[in-house]
């Protein structure tokens, strides 16, 4: 018989619109303000602060939601604005510098909904409002880097191949290097020639062989400091308990970062600039730490303070950078103190078996680099960071290291956490300098979502009520399917994790919500043909679905493409846009042509009808 329905498409509907209906649920309970406090480089969030954060409040008879204590990270959850202002400059003034307090916003997602994984959809800046910074990542400092890498590595192929020379020295963006005779420079000039084809080599006065990496090689540095310092920034964001930033290259050497639900663009800032590099170096223990304090400090080595002012002599060669770092984490060791495992990446494994295996039993220092930017500008009009360096931990290599090892001797749990966390997020390449940030407030972002949503509601009404008077019961089937469309497109883009709506993703919604009804226009409009031609009721519910189902297909394919190229190429609002309009056309497809055939098989499949209210 024509037009059944069967059992598994029952179930293939109810569970889709039930799925979609229960992770759109979140979406209904809205948001609270919140003050959230994380904690610093030398601190850490605990239960017992959360407790003593909840009686300062109770003290001063400030009224609020909750204090909860999870992921490493105190949430205070507050009933408006106002009283969010007041909790944050209380906190703020208790705590001081040692934590991170920041306002933000906090789902209200009941507990039970919460364990199945419920959130509402993660809203962009324009609509949650947030802090957007604009950084500029210092190039100058990324050559340099690279540079200093790659002296580095000159000395110990020279040395490999037995080539003797007097000095591997950095000249500016150059490397320097000075031999003995003619004959070696020629050899070493032969070698490096076909090892490094990236580079130029000039013969200068005196023996000497200038290295200059070629344009192309520059050009790739400079493209992997952003793309590198666009991944540390995100990691840092991330462990520091900021949700769904936005990291991103804009330009030759900027990157655009947005916090949304951050309104303290002070403490943003502060979140930002905690990142730095680290570098692993040998102790000095030839060199004597006193004759360094009075100016005798021996060549080649360095003095370094630790955090508690200690004075530390270090050797300046580097044995391994943090770049290299892909993994950290603490632990506890087999004496129940507390420890740092590292993992490396390829290239770092191999450098630190070398090393290490040379220097058993002596002491390695972990050194912690910041970079700060000052009021003076050089000739490029650029800013001139200082650098500031300090020894965070030094640890005796027991064995020969590898691509996994681990850092013991340190002091506390906390402090292990801490240096895990910085190891982790791993090192800059380049510093950074925010050269723009505004904020987008609150009330601005709650304007534009009660605006977006009044674009959605009257053009869902619109199209409801058109379908309703020109198609009658059908008409209503076809509501029926539109209304839980958007259902699904908002549960959808709820589990979505990478998925964020904004104003321009409202807009989509809005396309979509007339897009969707395009598809039941083309079948209804085959139906009608069909009973003009004479067929049966039955049969014209039967050939218009099918009929019209390739022409549904073809169209939405072609615009399911352009969605798709739209994402490809498109940054900020253009992919928001793209995602909601993407996820409307598939979402539109399964409830007009499956949900509605269910619908109306169910209304009228199997029975005797002689007209259809169509």
């Amino acid at each position: 018989m024509l037009n059944q329905t069967p059992i598994w498409k029952y179930i293939l509907v109810i569970f889709m619109l039930g799925l979609c209906g229960l992770y759109a649920l979140p979406n209904l309970y809205g948001e609270d303000h919140a003050v959230q406090i994380s904690s610093g480089r030398d601190t850490t969030v605990s239960q017992s602060l959360a407790d003593d954060v909840k009686q300062s409040l109770d003290q001063a008879n400030i009224n609020y939601k909750n204090v909860e204590f999870e992921d490493e990270r105190i949430l205070v959850r507050l009933p408006d604005s106002d009283t969010q202002l007041v909790v944050r400059e209380k906190l703020d003034d208790k705590l001081g510098d040692d934590y991170f307090v920041a306002m933000n916003l906090a789902p209200d997602t009941p507990d039970w909904l919460d364990e199945l994984g419920g959130t509402p959809m993660k809203l962009g800046l324009d609509l949650r409002g947030g802090v957007h910074f604009l950084m500029e990542v210092d190039m100058n400092s990324a050559i340099d880097t690279s540079v200093g890498g790659i002296v580095d590595e000159f000395r110990d192929r020279l040395r490999e191949e037995k080539l003797r020379y007097r000095t591997v020295r950095q000249a500016g963006q150059a490397v320097d290097i000075i031999f003995r005779d003619a004959e070696v420079l020629d050899s070493a000039q032969f070698f490096l020639r076909n090892n490094y084809p990236d580079m130029s080599f000039d013969e200068r006065d005196d023996l000497t062989l200038r290295a200059t990496f070629s344009e192309q090689r520059l050009a790739e540095i400079r493209d992997y400091a952003v793309k590198q310092n666009i991944t540390i920034i995100r990691n840092r964001v991330n462990q520091l308990g900021v949700a769904e930033p936005l990291v991103q290259k804009q330009g030759q050497d900027r990157i655009v970062v947005q916090l949304p639900g951050i309104q303290d663009t002070a403490k943003a800032k502060e979140i930002l600039n905690a990142t730095a590099t680290l570098n692993f170096r040998l102790v000095d223990q030839d060199g004597d730490v006193r004759d360094a304090l009075s100016g005798r400090i021996p060549a080649g080595s360095e003095l370094l303070y630790s955090r508690d002012g200690q004075p530390v002599l270090l050797k300046k060669q580097i044995m391994l950078e943090g770049s290299h770092i892909i993994d950290a984490s603490n632990s506890l060791d087999e004496n129940g103190f507390p420890q740092v495992n590292i993992n490396l990446d390829g290239k770092g494994g191999s450098k630190m078996s070398n090393v290490s295996k040379e220097n058993v039993g002596k002491p390695m220092a972990t050194v912690f680099i910041e970079y700060k930017a000052t009021d003076e500008r050089g000739p490029d009009g650029k800013l001139i960071f200082e650098k500031k360096e300090e020894v965070i931990n030094v640890a005796t290599i027991q064995t020969q290291l590898g691509s996994s090892f681990r850092i013991t001797g340190i002091d506390s749990a906390g402090e292990a956490r801490d240096l895990a966390l910085l190891l982790r997020a791993g090192a800059l390449i380049a510093p950074i300098q925010i050269v723009e940030e505004r904020t987008v407030g609150p009330s601005l972002g709650k304007e534009n979502i009660e605006l977006g949503m009044q674009a959605i509601t009257y053009g869902l009404i619109a199209v409801l009520l058109f379908m309703l008077v020109y198609y009658r019961v059908f008409g209503i089937v076809a509501n029926v399917a539109l209304i839980a469309n958007v259902v699904m497109i908002v549960g959808v883009m709820s589990m979505i994790p990478g998925a964020t709506l904004t104003l321009p993703g409202m807009a989509g919604i809005v396309l979509t919500v007339g897009m969707a009804v395009d598809a039941n226009v083309l079948i209804f409009e085959r139906i009608r043909e069909e009973i003009r031609d004479g067929r049966s009721p039955q049969q014209a519910i039967h050939f218009g679905y099918d009929n019209a189902f390739s022409t549904i297909l073809d169209a939405n394919i072609t615009t399911f493409i352009a969605g798709m190229i739209l994402f490809a190429v498109g940054t900020g609002p253009i992919k928001g846009f793209s995602i909601t309009l993407m996820i409307g056309i598939v979402t539109s497809m399964f409830t007009a042509i499956i949900v509605t055939r269910v619908l109306v098989n169910l209304i009228w499949g199997g029975k005797r009808v002689k007209k259809l209210a169509i």
